[in-house]
């Protein structure tokens, strides 16, 4: 399998409801809580991606262009945007969807870095 081959079937999506309990006291979605989703569907990714022991190691600039309502649907893509020796990045974007209308918009993005190491967590190079 090629790279790019690689990286359209590792790519992942994950689903949610934003339900008040993930909320601030603007009935929006906690921006940690989004970061930790956004960490989750990364880390997912770059494990599908390489199939090896990965760590974050760190997040580069996530924006928050959008606010996300409670009662909403949001999905999260996760996709690998560079690879290194050891290293690959992923990009992950959060779409919000209204439950009652065909509304779909990004509302934050965000990218993380990933390392792959072995049983001593030591950093390996990425097969």
């Amino acid at each position: 399998m090629n790279l790019k081959e690689r990286i359209e079937k590792s790519e992942t999506r994950i689903f949610k409801a934003v339900f008040p309990n993930t909320t601030n006291h603007y009935d929006t979605l906690f921006g940690g809580t989004a970061m930790q989703l956004m960490d989750e569907v990364a880390f997912i990714t770059a494990t599908r991606f390489s199939r090896m022991r990965m760590v974050t190691v760190n997040s580069d600039r996530i924006d928050f262009n959008r606010p996300i309502p409670a009662g909403t649907i949001i999905e999260l893509v996760g996709k690998v945007t560079y690879l290194g020796n050891t290293s690959l990045k992923v990009k992950v974007k959060i779409y919000i969807e209204e439950m009652y209308s065909d509304v779909r918009e990004e509302a934050i993005s965000g990218e993380f870095t990933f390392v792959a190491i072995d049983e001593n967590k030591k950093p390996i190079p990425i097969s």
